[in-house]
């Protein structure tokens, strides 16, 4: 009897160890990109201000973008970006030329410049 007690209690703390070991041998869990609390939102009032090359924010799907950063780099000529400066662009952005859409690459780009929500009246 004395010998099961033993080997019982050996085994408890066996798994007692393993389990506080494996806490370190487990992958951490991923951090999840949350917005903050308090998101920014702007109106299209705002928008409006910044409607040149150098100062270019537009409203996307309900969301507000500063493309100014990005216009050098855009795969066409810039002038077709700055049109939609200062403006609610979603139409635009979701027919570009003759009508096909953006990419998931590009939906994916543009959200690097989001910097807030678009205020609805």
């Amino acid at each position: 009897m004395r010998q099961l007690f033993i080997l019982v209690t050996v085994a408890f703390w066996l798994a007692v160890l393993g389990l506080a070991a494996s806490h370190s041998w487990l992958p951490a869990e991923p951090e999840v990109a949350l917005r903050p609390p308090t998101d920014p939102r702007k109106s299209l009032a705002a928008v409006a201000r910044h409607d040149t090359a150098e100062d270019c924010w537009m409203a996307i799907n309900g969301e507000v973008y500063d493309l100014s950063r990005y216009l050098p780099d855009h795969p066409s000529k810039p002038e077709v970006i700055v049109a939609w400066c200062g403006r609610e662009a979603t139409q635009a952005y979701l027919t570009k030329a003759k009508g096909r859409a953006h990419s998931a690459r590009a939906d994916r780009m543009l959200a690097e410049y989001r910097i807030a929500t678009l205020q609805t009246p």
